[in-house]
């Protein structure tokens, strides 16, 4: 079975970028405006401590998963934390070590920086998802809420 490559977006991965995470958005029933993801990409490619982050992955030469992280600081600890903020594999390759690989990229990235705590949110209908996290990270019990 081939293996999945990870590597940074690049400037050249927009359309590919584009198409997954609009289908990432889909599934959450999510449409965002034409400037939300010009705004987003160009942020990708900004430098600064707290600007997000993303890679790509590859499978037999097509994109096929992506992923958005970025640093924070925290008042509980003097190291940032790491908030993988978006996940997505395209349904015909999951289960073929897509977002594991993914999950990993943003681990190793984060500990490259001195930054152990890599943490994300899924929606409990997730079922497909959770079971991967289930396997690679602990649930740790919180609830999320947001004041609209």
């Amino acid at each position: 079975m081939p293996s999945v490559v990870v590597r940074p977006l690049q400037q050249a991965d927009h359309a590919d970028w584009r198409r997954l995470w609009t289908a990432y958005l889909a599934f959450y029933n999510t449409v965002l405006p034409e400037e939300v993801y010009a705004s987003t990409w160009q942020r990708l490619f900004t430098d600064g401590e707290f600007e997000p982050k993303g890679f790509i992955a590859m499978l037999e030469g097509r994109a096929v998963g992506l992923t958005h992280y970025l640093y924070h600081r925290s008042c509980w600890a003097k190291e940032d934390n790491c908030y993988l903020q978006d996940l997505f594999a395209d349904p015909e390759v999951r289960g073929r070590g897509v977002g594991a690989a993914l999950i990993k990229a943003v681990q190793d990235a984060a500990a490259e920086k001195g930054v152990t705590n890599v943490y994300w949110m899924t929606h409990e209908t997730n079922e497909t998802a959770r079971k991967l996290y289930d396997r690679v990270a602990r649930r740790t019990g919180f609830i999320e809420y947001d004041l609209l």
